[in-house]
C-alpha cells in the first residue's frame, strides 16, 4: 500500500526555480521538448520549450554524455547540466549539457517551422495544425493573454461578492430566440444548445444576489465574417440591487482597470513578446445611441442607414470618434431601441422606444451587451405578450419572478473578440484555440 500525501517534489526544476538567485553554477537537471536544434560544427545550441518560456542548452561533443544525433526537433528529453549566465540567452541563461534521457521521440517531422518568432503561414494552416502551431512561441501567448483576461474576470468578481455558477448549456427554450438555434434530439424530445446562460443567471440572482459564469455559448448565424463565430466563450455576470444600468457599466468598468493592471504585472513577458500597449481604462464614455449615431453622421459624412442597430461600419466609426474625440479605446453606447433587445430588457421609462441597456465597443468592435432587466412580474409578462411569446418551456424561469426579484442587471462580453482587439488581430480566430464556424468542426 502507498500513501499519497500531497503534490510531489521534482528533481527537474522549471525555470522560475532555475532564474532564482544563487543557480549559477550549480548542476541542474530539466525537462522539456526539443525547440529547435542549431547545429554550428563544434557547438549546437538545443533549444528547449517549457511552460514558462525557452531554455538555452549548449551542447558539446567534449563534455556531453551522448550523441547530438540521438535528439531532434520535437523530441520530449531530460538533460543535466551546469548552469551559466549568458545575456544573449533567453532569460539570460544557458544549460551546459552533460546528460541526456530521451523521454518520448517524434515520428515525423514538423508541419510547421514552429520555431521561427512569427509563423510564416496563412490562418488555414494555422488552424489546420492548431495543436503544433500553438507551441509557436508568439501563438503561445496570445492564449496566456486570454488566460489573464479570464483569471482578471473572476478574481475581480470574487472581490466583489459574486458567487461563481455553472449553468446548462442543453436547454428546452433559450433567452434570446429568433432562429439562429443549433436544434438536437434530447431523448426524443426537442431541445436546443444555449445562446447564452441569461435565464439561469436571472433566476440565480434571486438565490446569492451576484453571480457569474465563464462557458461556451453556442449561436447558429450562418456568418464567415472575421468577428463572428459559431461556438464562443462568454464571460457573463448578473447583479441584484441595482440603482439602474450604469451600476452594470461601473463594474465592468472595474473590471477592465483590475485586468489591465494585472496584465501589465502578471503577463508583462506575453505583452512584450506580441508587442502589445495596453489601453486606458481610467474611464469611459458613455454616449446615448441615437446621440451617437448622429454625431458620428456629422462629423464622416455618411447617412443613417439603419436608426434601430448599429452596422459594423457605424461601430468603427464610433470607435473612432471616441479615439479622436475623446482619446478613448472603449466607449459605451446605451439605451438600444427596444425592438433590437430581448424581451427582458427593461424599457426606459421615458421613452419606451428605448430601453436601458447599452453595448461596449473596444476600438470599434462591440465585445459586451448588458443592461438592466425587468424584475416585476407584471410588467415582464405584458412585454412577453406584446411579442407574441407565451410562457411554455419558461415556467420555472417566470416563477422566480411570481415570487420576488430584485432590481438587477448583468452583461456578457466575448472572451475572443476582447482579446483579438486588445492584441490588435484582424481574425477572431487568431485569438480561439479550436475556432467553430461554418466550415470548421475540427480539430
Amino acid at each position: 500500500m502507498e500513501l499519497i500525501t500531497g503534490v510531489k517534489k521534482k528533481e527537474t526544476l522549471e525555470l522560475s526555480e532555475i532564474l532564482a538567485d544563487g543557480m549559477i553554477g550549480q548542476t541542474v537537471k530539466v525537462n522539456g521538448a526539443i525547440h529547435t536544434i542549431r547545429d554550428m560544427g563544434t557547438v549546437a545550441f538545443v533549444i528547449l520549450r517549457k511552460r514558462e518560456g525557452l531554455l538555452q542548452c549548449v551542447y558539446e561533443e567534449s563534455s556531453a554524455a551522448f550523441d547530438l544525433k540521438e535528439i531532434k526537433e520535437a523530441d520530449t528529453v531530460e538533460v543535466s547540466g551546469v548552469l551559466e549566465a549568458n545575456e544573449k540567452a533567453p532569460n539570460g541563461i544557458e544549460l551546459r549539457m552533460k546528460e541526456m534521457r530521451l523521454l518520448s521521440e517524434a515520428t515525423e517531422t514538423m508541419p510547421l517551422q514552429i520555431s521561427k518568432w512569427k509563423l510564416k503561414t496563412s490562418l488555414e494552416a494555422k488552424l489546420n495544425y492548431r495543436p503544433i502551431a500553438l507551441r509557436n512561441v508568439r501563438e503561445r501567448a496570445k492564449f496566456k493573454i486570454q488566460e489573464g483576461i479570464v483569471r482578471g474576470f473572476r478574481d475581480f468578481l470574487y472581490k466583489e461578492g459574486f458567487t461563481e455558477i455553472h449553468t446548462p448549456k442543453i436547454g428546452a427554450k433559450s433567452a434570446e430566440g429568433g432562429s439562429n438555434l443549433f436544434k438536437l434530439e434530447y431523448f426524443h424530445r426537442p431541445a436546443i444548445l444555449q445562446q447564452s446562460p441569461q435565464l439561469y443567471k436571472q433566476m440565480m440572482v434571486g438565490v446569492f444576489d451576484r453571480v457569474f459564469e465563464t462557458a461556451p455559448v453556442f449561436r447558429a448565424e450562418k456568418h464567415n465574417t472575421k468577428r463572428h463565430l459559431n461556438e464562443y466563450t462568454s464571460l457573463d455576470f448578473e447583479m441584484g440591487y441595482i440603482d439602474g444600468f450604469e451600476d452594470i457599466m461601473a463594474m465592468e468598468t472595474g473590471f477592465l482597470q483590475y485586468t489591465m493592471a494585472l496584465l501589465e504585472k502578471e503577463y508583462a513577458k506575453e505583452l512584450k513578446i506580441l508587442g502589445v500597449t495596453l489601453p486606458n481604462t481610467k474611464q469611459i464614455p458613455a454616449v446615448r445611441f441615437d446621440e451617437i449615431k448622429k454625431m458620428v453622421s456629422e462629423k464622416y459624412d455618411r447617412p443613417i442607414k439603419n436608426p434601430f442597430d448599429l452596422e459594423p461600419e457605424e461601430e468603427m466609426l464610433i470607435g473612432q470618434y471616441a479615439k479622436e474625440e475623446w482619446d478613448a479605446d472603449f466607449v459605451f453606447v446605451t439605451h438600444y431601441p427596444s425592438k433590437k433587445r430581448p424581451f427582458y430588457a427593461m424599457d426606459d421609462p421615458d421613452d419606451s422606444v428605448y430601453t436601458l441597456s447599452f453595448d461596449l465597443l473596444y476600438n470599434g468592435l462591440e465585445i459586451t451587451t448588458g443592461g438592466q432587466r425587468i424584475h416585476d412580474y407584471q410588467k415582464l409578462t405584458d412585454k412577453m405578450e406584446s411579442r407574441g411569446m407565451t410562457e411554455e418551456g419558461m415556467e420555472q424561469y417566470m416563477s422566480c419572478f411570481r415570487h420576488g426579484m430584485p432590481p438587477h442587471g448583468g452583461l456578457g462580453i466575448g472572451m475572443e473578440r476582447l482579446t483579438m482587439k486588445l492584441l490588435g488581430e484582424e481574425n477572431v480566430r487568431e485569438t480561439t484555440l479550436f475556432p467553430r464556424d461554418l466550415s470548421r468542426l475540427e480539430p
